[in-house]
Order: structure tokens, then C-alpha cells, then sequence
């Protein structure tokens, strides 16, 4: 997909007015076309039953139950929205969202916020790399499960990979680490060679002394044990994207 023939739709919840016009800037300078608007609780659950969003963002301000009823108001949407919460730093997580970020103190902030949440609804291309057939059905069944829209593809050894990679705009690599013939790290770092942007999670059947630790010291994103599942790679995407700014 195109960014450039993209357009979202942001809906802001509860946020006092000069708050609104510091978020109202940030969107207008986003990397891609956003329709933004502003509502109390009362308005917002109306509109999100009428017109639907595609971004949500709830200020932690209201009470517990009109937050909960707002939060509950997004997932019965059709299609339902990728759902942040803004709060304090240091605030207690909030259950049921996407992702939750500090009130942003100027408008720089808020549109680094606003890009977190574009990249985290748009699309992302993802290669699993994995000889193992069987394996890469398993680990695209888990990734296909996940909240965020994933585009998946598959190689079965290194060149392949590469030549997927160079020619595409991927933004992650699941790379088995026990590959015949070809050493995990090795690989992990001609990706990172050529592919300086691409996140790379290491995953692997066994788990060696020493070796999550040296995968991420080495530039993994993370290191996954196989099995694992949905609730795994959703949290590792809530990092890749950056949607845990509120305990930064």
C-alpha cells in the first residue's frame, strides 16, 4: 500500500480544548492524510456507532467507568479501531488498548505520537524466515491472529530472504535461528548490513544460555522461544511500533 494514497480517520476523546488544538497541529503535519475530530464521551460513542475511526485516542482524565464505557464503545465498532489511551507519566497501565502514551507537552510530541499510531495501523510487511515449511505456517497462523494488519511473506533460506528483502519495503523479519548451515547471528547481521531498518526477531525451539541476551545485544528486536503466541507477538509489536511511550 501507498502512504502517499492513504487516508485515516483520528478520533480524540475527552481531551480539554487547548490539548485538542496541539493534537489538531500534530495531524496536520502527519506523513499521511488524516480526518480529525474532537469529542466529548457523550459525543464519541454516538459517532463511533454512526461513522466509526480508525484511531482512537482517550484521555485518561475521565472516570474509570465513562473511559470504559468509551474504550467498549470502540471495539463494537465495524471495523474496530486501533484504541491509545494519553495519560501522566508514570500512570498506571490501562486495560483493553492498543497502546498508551504520555500527554504530549508540545507539538513535536503529539505528532511522533501520531506517526506511532499510523504505523501501527498501516499495514506492515513481514518475512518469516524459516526452512522449516511446517514452521512458517505455524508462525504465520500466530502473526495472522495479531490486532495490527500484518502483509506476510515467507523465504526458506538465506539468498531468498535477501533478494525478498532488497527488493520490498519490509518493516520486520522473524529469523529462525537454527537454520541449516547457516549461523542465526551471521545472518542477523548481514540483515542489519543491508538492511539497516528492517527489525529482526530472532526465534528459536531451544533456548541456549545466553543466546536472547546476545540476539538483542547483536540489534534483534527480540528473541521469541517457539511455541508462542498471539499474545507474544502483539507484545513485541506494541514495542516495535512504540506504543508503550507512557513509562518511557
Amino acid at each position: 500500500m501507498s502512504e502517499d494514497l492513504v487516508s485515516l480517520r483520528m478520533m480524540l476523546i475527552g481531551t480539554a480544548r487547548p490539548d485538542q488544538e496541539l493534537w489538531r497541529q500534530a495531524v496536520a503535519l502527519a506523513s499521511v492524510m488524516i480526518e480529525f475530530a474532537a469529542h466529548d464521551a457523550s459525543s464519541a460513542t454516538r459517532a463511533l456507532a454512526d461513522t466509526g475511526t480508525d484511531i482512537c485516542i482517550v484521555d485518561a482524565i475521565l472516570s474509570d467507568a465513562t473511559r470504559t464505557a468509551v474504550i467498549e464503545a470502540a471495539r463494537a465498532a465495524n471495523p474496530a479501531p486501533l484504541v491509545f489511551v494519553t495519560a501522566p507519566k508514570g500512570a498506571a497501565r490501562v486495560d483493553g488498548v492498543d497502546g498508551q502514551f504520555h500527554k504530549p507537552a508540545d507539538v513535536a510530541e503529539a505528532r511522533k505520537m501520531v506517526e506511532s499510531c499510523v504505523r501501527a495501523k498501516l499495514p506492515t510487511r513481514v518475512l518469516i524466515l524459516d526452512d522449516s515449511a511446517t514452521m512458517r505456517s505455524i508462525v504465520r497462523k500466530i502473526l495472522s491472529a495479531s490486532r495490527f494488519t500484518l502483509d506476510i511473506q515467507e523465504a526458506a533460506e538465506g539468498i531468498d530472504a535477501l533478494n525478498k528483502l532488497r527488493g520490498g519495503n519490509f518493516g520486520l523479519v522473524f529469523l529462525d535461528y537454527n537454520m541449516p548451515g547457516l549461523n542465526g547471528f551471521d545472518m542477523l547481521a548481514q540483515l542489519k548490513r543491508e538492511i539497516p531498518d528492517v527489525a529482526v526477531v530472532m526465534m528459536s525451539s531451544t533456548l541456549e544460555h545466553g543466546i536472547p541476551e546476545k540476539a538483542r545485544a547483536k540489534g534483534a528486536l527480540d528473541f521469541l522461544k517457539k511455541p508462542f503466541y498471539p499474545a507474544d507477538t502483539d507484545a513485541m509489536l506494541t514495542r516495535f511500533y512504540g506504543l508503550h511511550a507512557a513509562h518511557n
